[in-house]
């Protein structure tokens, strides 16, 4: 509801034209993304037969975004947020396309896809420090929601779709059309949103902020709040639950499913994220889902346990759909409270934090669990991801329900 009683809906968020064209360009990079991800799984696999390098390569598709993050988030408020994102967008675009050409060797491969990672934390940063300003009030949640249910959608068909592509065509054009993504995706930011001078234009211009001190008044500002901190490390607890997607393709070498297997198995997250956000989006209230985030950071990870018991595809479809259907309430909200409370000066170098980190640790995740399936298998490798993330989100929860607890008392 908006302050006049007005009740805000996804079909009156969509009818605000920036974030229409923020939330188009997303999907096309998105979807573009998930292909990619596909495209190399499969190439990497079928040069190596190595989970491990399977694994390795699919992180490189996170990592670097820490340094990005952390380097470069500041951009977003030295600049006008909307040009740091197309140019970011562009930058990819030429790397991607060099990743496309046919016989390039793995490991100037894997240093393109650090390269392009690493631009993911600037423009991820002043994509979320843009959107407040965007919508404000009740539509930022709703407008969170949208980009949570479509986001997936969109991974559900970069996966799934890239799945069937890689296996009726080449993995290199999968990567050549995720560069026109990205392409597609800047145009229809500098078309769509509009100019906005930079959050700290005063000081970037006078030139009296130096560079460094600029890159870490984000993460100060975090450190200092007590429920900031426990909502970075709630978002983070998705470094355990990328498992079965980073051991997509051995998960599927195992099952004897091929390419197709890799893809459909990629898509289970996303799919089970479409349906939470769906149900708790229309049936649960927001005050009640960011009561119990806590605890669905807990049970996010329950499912996956199954998986060392070795159930078939579909099983393990399933299992994987669940856990994405716990982890997006959390997702959601944990990500709409910390941008909130975010000052506008650093709300991109916060949001940096929050998004590269992110990115990182679903990296190292997915690292970690090349190593264990080499050891153990992939099955036992998603298993013990699943009961490490609920453990470690135990004591966040208890976290998250201390500084809820704390705010109410401050207020009265």
């Amino acid at each position: 509801m908006t302050r006049d009683g007005e009740r805000v809906t996804f079909r009156s968020v969509l009818g605000v034209r920036e974030f229409r064209a923020m939330w188009t360009a997303e999907l096309l990079s998105i979807a573009g993304d998930q292909l990619a991800r596909v495209a190399l799984s499969v190439l990497v696999f079928q040069r190596t037969a190595s989970a491990f390098l399977t694994g390795l390569t699919y992180a490189l598709t996170f990592v670097p975004a820490l340094v990005g993050g952390i380097l470069l988030s500041s951009l977003g408020d030295r600049y006008p947020r909307r040009d740091v994102m197309v140019v970011a967008d562009l930058v990819r675009a030429v790397l991607v396309g060099f990743m496309a050409v046919p016989g390039v060797p793995l490991w100037p491969l894997c240093t393109l896809v650090a390269v392009v990672t690493l631009l993911n934390g600037p423009f991820k940063a002043a994509q979320h420090a843009l959107l407040p300003d965007v919508l404000s009030g009740s539509k930022y949640t709703v407008g969170m929601a949208i980009r949570n249910i479509t986001n997936q959608l969109a991974q559900l068909l970069g996966f799934a779709g890239g799945g069937a592509l890689v296996s009726a065509i080449n993995p290199s054009v999968g990567l050549a059309l995720n560069a026109a993504t990205f392409l597609l995706s800047a145009v229809v930011l500098r078309r769509g949103v509009g100019h906005r001078p930079a959050a700290i234009q005063r000081a970037a211009s006078s030139g009296r902020m130096p560079f460094l001190a600029s890159t870490t008044a984000g993460a100060r500002v975090v450190w200092r709040d007590p429920a900031l901190r426990v909502l970075l490390a709630l978002c983070w607890l998705a470094g355990f639950y990328i498992t079965p997607e980073a051991l997509a393709a051995p998960y599927a070498d195992s099952l004897e499913t091929g390419a197709l297997g890799v893809g459909l198995i990629m898509a289970s997250d996303p799919l089970g994220s479409v349906i939470g956000g769906i149900v708790f989006g229309r049936w649960v209230p927001e005050h009640q889902q960011v009561r119990v985030i806590g605890v669905l950071g807990i049970l996010a990870g329950v499912p996956l346990v199954f998986c060392a018991l070795q159930p078939g595809l579909v099983t393990s479809m399933a299992l994987f759909a669940i856990a994405g259907a716990l982890a997006t309430p959390y997702t959601i909200q944990g990500t709409a409270s910390y941008t909130r409370k975010l000052p506008d000066a650093q709300r991109a170098q916060g949001s940096g934090l929050l998004s590269s980190g992110l990115i990182t640790i679903q990296g190292l995740g997915a690292l970690a669990a090349g190593v264990f399936a080499d050891l153990v298998g992939p099955a036992h490798a998603i298993a013990l991801a699943g009961l490490t993330g609920a453990i470690v989100a135990v004591p966040i929860a208890v976290g998250w329900r201390r500084a809820k607890r704390s705010a109410i008392e401050e207020s009265r």
